[in-house]
């Protein structure tokens, strides 16, 4: 290998890859993880989102020349980096299956640049993790369908909202006349611009987790800050039946679509990305 090569580091969701040491790390904390095993990891972080050939791996690992159990070794490999990772062939949240050919780093991976030599790496302890928001690790597997089923069940509850906002338009310019907070036209002009942006997010977020799209994580992620700002913005939409419900409820309801993004990128973090 190159200077270059052998200095990469590899960072996925909680863990780091540090290819010139050969080692796993989750959260600072090092994985057991042997030699070949992390070989086999480290080509596939090479290549996220692409397929990565069981022959391609032959060659480079165990060469053209050997004789040994090449299939027992890799699903060997494959199996010890699932354990490591705490993934599951059947639930994939970082290596996909592709029968009969190989396998898919499905995780998105970025390279970072490692510490100089000699400097100490931060323990877990000495970094703690402040960020309110959850990462990927933290979040537990779970079954495909549950996830789908509740992704596509929060986009029809905003689609919904927006769509009986836009259906009663003169009922919510009456409410937005009783305000003080902005001029009447300004506040209708914001709801329907941002209901018009955001009716065809939610169209292509269902449609993405209903077929299965691959990288629909690393898309929503992109897309995160701008449609926080919309949720939360569309969190107040229940004062928008203060003439059907109290003051109260509408309050509470507000609580819930504050919550409602943050359950939504959960949700988006433990979409399984394999078919």
């Amino acid at each position: 290998m190159t200077g270059n090569a052998v200095r990469r580091v590899f960072r996925f969701g909680v863990f780091e890859a540090d290819e010139a040491s050969a080692e796993l790390r989750k959260q600072g904390i090092r994985v057991k993880l042997h030699s070949q095993p992390f070989q086999v990891l480290v080509m596939l972080l090479e290549r996220p989102s692409e397929l990565v050939t069981r022959e391609e791996m032959r060659q480079r690992l165990w060469g053209t020349g050997t004789f040994v159990d090449f299939d027992h070794g890799l699903n060997s490999a494959i199996n010890k980096i699932r354990t490591a990772l705490s993934d599951s062939s059947a639930q994939p949240r970082y290596i996909e299956t592709v029968a009969g050919k190989g396998y898919r780093f499905i995780a998105p991976v970025s390279q970072v640049t490692p510490a100089p030599a000699g400097e100490p790496r931060p323990s877990a302890e000495e970094s703690p993790d402040l960020s309110l928001l959850s990462t990927p690790g933290e979040l537990p597997a779970a079954p495909r369908k549950v996830v789908v089923t509740l992704l596509v069940l929060v986009q029809a509850l905003y689609l919904g909202i927006c769509l009986t906002a836009l259906a009663n338009l003169p009922e919510v310019s009456e409410i937005l006349v009783e305000t003080d907070l902005l001029p009447p036209r300004a506040l209708m002009t914001l709801l329907i611009a941002t209901a018009a942006m955001l009716i065809p997010v939610r169209l292509y977020l269902i449609a993405a987790a209903c077929l299965g799209l691959r990288q629909l994580p690393d898309k929503f992620a992109r897309m995160f800050p701008a449609l926080l700002i919309l949720d939360l913005l569309w969190a107040l939409s229940p004062f928008l039946l203060i003439h059907h419900v109290s003051v109260g409820l509408a309050l509470g309801m507000c609580a819930i679509l504050v919550y409602l993004p943050f359950a939504q990128r959960s949700l988006v973090l433990m979409y399984p990305q394999g078919r």
